[in-house]
Parts: structure tokens; sequence; C-alpha cells
């Protein structure tokens, strides 16, 4: 070796280590003895809750979750048009405390997001609405109750006193049933209702099918194969309360035969005028997916409008909400508040929207994951790990509140493109 290479690469010289230092770079965690503690604080995604929400539920209940219409193209489109976006952080801007709070349908929210509503909750996790309303509750964000909710509207709110409670109405083919549920759930003080427009007639769950998922469920070689398992979510599910329907008289189908059977294809503008008549308060139409029914909705008076295609779970190949939010921004979003879910699932996803000109977004799976995962402790885990991503976003983005967010911040990438109508 040449004096110049000795130079340049010097010998690290060595010692034998002592016991003292070694230990000084050894630290040991106290092991967590709460099984559930424990499962949920290694969750660090809203899709490491999904795994452990497999692992821990029979197949039917968590495909009946996780997925959606047909060929399942609209919720992979939905989640795929979040994944194709590029921020453009803005250097050299403070961004030390974010505050995340925000103002949606005439109340506050601390944050960008609220739970949005599930059918059949407590099918996956027996704690249901209870645990998804206290934990909004507790976090300051709305929560959502279905129409096809497993837990009563007079229940719900015990479990959320102080809190936003919104109400999702279908429109029955008994009208009188969703009449009635409209009084129950201004008469609890509910603030908000989501008139849902998607659902005529149920989609083509094929999952629920080809699981023969039913309400109740039923005891059949198949069930009984994914509860050997699974112990824990049979006796949760035997040892607690009967399901109990708000909305259903009658039960024993899937879920399919069951939305079909209670829903009605005639549902128009003059049912929209009944419950604008019964409702006193904000009334936002869920299931918007064009342009022009954002105008004509907002030329009939309603308080918001939320951009969703059921989480795909209605038409297959429907427009995708991210997609179509500019556009709905720039012709009606002076006029109306405007909300979006399907295929959120991250923080930055909401901070995208937000940016994009959403007032409001809603999470139904990624809720529902945490859920199943563990409970109401596992609803809360679900809000944390959006608020940490909310948050640490923001932070790179350079913006220290959501209204400093702007379109400028993100790109839409495009992967879809219409072809040319010659």
């Amino acid at each position: 070796m040449t004096d110049e290479s000795r130079a340049t690469n010097p010998k690290q010289r060595r010692q034998v280590p002592r016991p003292a230092e070694i230990f000084e770079l050894m630290r040991f965690k106290a092991p967590e003895l709460d099984a559930t503690k424990r499962r949920l604080d290694a969750a660090l995604t809203i899709d490491d809750l999904r795994t452990i929400a497999k692992r821990r539920t029979p197949r039917a209940a968590f495909d009946y979750t996780d997925g959606s219409a047909e060929q399942e193209i609209s919720l992979a489109r939905a989640r795929q048009a979040f994944q194709d976006i590029e921020f453009h952080p803005q250097v050299l801007r403070p961004a030390e405390h974010v505050d995340t709070s925000t103002t949606v349908f005439g109340g506050p929210s601390a944050l960008p997001f609220g739970i949005a509503p599930t059918g059949f909750t407590r099918l996956m996790q027996t704690q249901g609405e209870l645990a998804g309303a206290s934990a909004a509750g507790a976090a300051g964000i709305p929560f959502t109750l279905s129409t096809l909710g497993t837990t009563s509207i007079e229940d719900t709110k015990a479990a959320n006193p102080t809190g936003r409670n919104w109400f999702q109405l279908y429109v029955m083919r008994e009208r009188e049933i969703s009449y009635e549920l409209t009084r129950r759930a201004a008469a609890s003080g509910f603030d908000t209702l989501f008139f849902t427009v998607d659902t005529p007639v149920a989609g083509a769950r094929l999952r629920d099918k080809r699981n023969g998922f039913s309400i109740p469920p039923q005891l059949t070689p198949g069930t009984i194969a994914g509860a050997i398992p699974r112990p824990w979510w049979w006796w949760d599910f035997l040892t607690t309360p009967k399901l109990q329907f708000a909305s259903l008289q009658s039960t024993g189908g899937t879920v399919g035969e069951l939305l079909n059977a209670a829903m009605d294809p005639t549902i128009s503008l003059d049912d929209l005028t009944v419950i604008r008549d019964l409702w006193p308060g904000r009334l936002v139409i869920k299931g918007v997916q064009t342009v022009e029914d954002s105008h004509r909705l907002v030329d009939a008076g309603v308080d918001g409008i939320v951009l969703s295609n059921h989480g795909g779970r209605q038409l297959d190949r429907a427009p995708v909400p991210f997609h179509l939010l500019p556009d709905v921004v720039r012709e009606v979003g002076r006029d109306t508040e405007i909300a979006i879910d399907t295929g959120i699932m991250s923080g930055a996803d909401i901070v995208a929207a937000i940016a994009l000109g959403a007032r409001f977004t809603l999470i139904g799976r990624a809720y529902l994951y945490g859920l199943m995962a563990g409970g109401r402790a596992g609803v809360e885990r679900t809000i944390t790990i959006l608020t940490d991503q909310i948050t640490r976003t923001m932070q790179l983005l350079g913006v220290a509140s959501l209204p400093e967010l702007t379109p400028a911040h993100v790109t839409q990438l495009h992967r879809l493109t219409p072809r040319r109508r010659d």
C-alpha cells in the first residue's frame, strides 16, 4: 500500500468491547400484557389493521366489509386514484403546530374526517356502533348511524351524548318506516341527515353470495369451518344481545336480498321534498356521482353533497369520487359544502381531498378494520393513525391549518383518461 493510499484509507483501531458500554446501548422494553393493546400498537397503518381484522374475523363477515360489487373495479380504481397523486411541498414554511379542526354542515369537527354509515356493524365485531360512536365522540369527530345499523338511534345517542351524531337514511318501500326513523333521529338530537340516493336496488356483492353470507349468520359447514380458528368471534356473537335492526322487520337472507326487499327503485325528487319537510337539521345528499346531479341537487336547496359510489358496493365501474371532486368543486363549491368518501386508506388521502376542495371526508372500511381488530380500542387506533398521518403530511407540505391547503399542493396523475368520441 502506498503512502497516498494509507492517507486516504487509514486503518481503523479496534478494541475489545467493554460490558458497561454494551449495556449502555441496550434498552429492554417492558412487555405489554394486554393482548389487544399489544396487537393494536403494532399496527402502523390502516392496512396493518386490515391484516389483523382478517386474521380475527370469520371470512364471511370480513369479506362483507372488505368486498364490493361484481368485479370490484370501482373500489380498486378509487384506491388507485388516491395513490396516483403527487404532492408539492412548500419549503421554509414553519408548521410546528398543526390545526386539524374544521367546520362542516353547521358544526365543528376536530379532524377533517368522520365515521361513515355502515350496515350490520355488530356482525363485524359485537361492540359495533357503540364503539364507533363513543370513540368518535371522544375524538371530537362526527359519527354516522346507518338505516341498516345494528344499534338503535337512541342507544347511539347515549353512547355519544355530547358529540355530533348524523343519520344516514334509505328510502324504504314502506315509506312510513323511513319517515319514522327521520322523526326519531331528529328527536334524539342528530344534527345532519344523509339522504342516500345510490341504492335503488342492491349491487351484486359476489363475495357475500359465494360465502353464503346471511343476516343473521347461519351455522353451515362453511361458517363452522371458518369459526374453528376464530372461536372468540363466535363467543362474542353468541354471548351478546341478539342483533336488532331499526328498519328491517324481518331477516333471514343475504345482504342483497334484504336490501332488494327493503329498497325502492322509484325513489325520486318527490321523496326528497317529503324528507326535507320532516327534517329540521342539515340535509345532505349522499351518493352523488355526476356534475349534472350536483347542480340539480344544489338547485333543489340541499345543504351539502357527498361524492360517493357507496364504497364500490353498488354500480361497478362507477365514477371515481376523487376524480370527480375538482370538477364538482369548480361547478358548485361556492354554493354548497362537498364531502367525499370511497377508497380512503390514509391520512394523506384525506389531505389530498381537502386540498382539492372537499370540506370533509368519511371513512368506512378503515373504521371497520379497526373495529374488527380490537373493538373500541381498534377504532381509536384507526383515528390515531389517520390523525398522525394528516398532521405529518401537512407539516411536510408546509401548512399549519386546513384552509391553507389548496389545489397547488396536489396533482392528480392520469392513469385513466377518456377516449375521444368521434
